[in-house]
């Protein structure tokens, strides 16, 4: 499996940004899928983004106008860049590795065997 390292959460004004990071190590990057989830206490994981390894990407429709999706497989990292931000994006990002090949990026965590620890996000009001 892959090991997934995550960076760049933080506390942020309502309309400023955060750029999340993913390091992934142990396998060959571009085989895996990357996707992005947040998960609020006491509610379902939440697909957020997601980029293939041949830099497909997909945004959920709620988010897909704020976010910006990133991928360098020769340094091993994805990032997520998160604009305007809202208080309801205030929870916990996790990134989620796939292995995947083409351009397929799959929405539902099950399909994601490695994650990251998850990284806080908070924007205040």
């Amino acid at each position: 499996q892959v090991q997934l390292v995550e960076s760049g959460g933080g506390l942020v004004q309502a309309g400023g940004s955060l750029r999340l990071s993913c390091a992934a190590s142990g396998r060959i990057f571009s085989n895996y899928a990357v996707g992005w989830f947040r998960q609020a206490p006491g509610k379902e994981r939440e697909f957020v983004a997601g980029i293939s390894g041949t830099d497909s990407m997909h945004y959920a429709d709620s988010v897909k106008d704020r976010l910006i999706l990133s991928r360098d497989n020769a340094k091993n990292t994805a990032k997520l860049q998160m604009n305007n931000l809202k208080p309801e994006d205030s929870t916990v990002y996790y990134c989620a590795a796939s292995y995947s090949s083409g351009e397929y990026v799959a929405e539902f965590g099950g399909e994601y065997a490695s994650w990251g620890q998850g990284t806080q996000v908070t924007v205040s009001s």
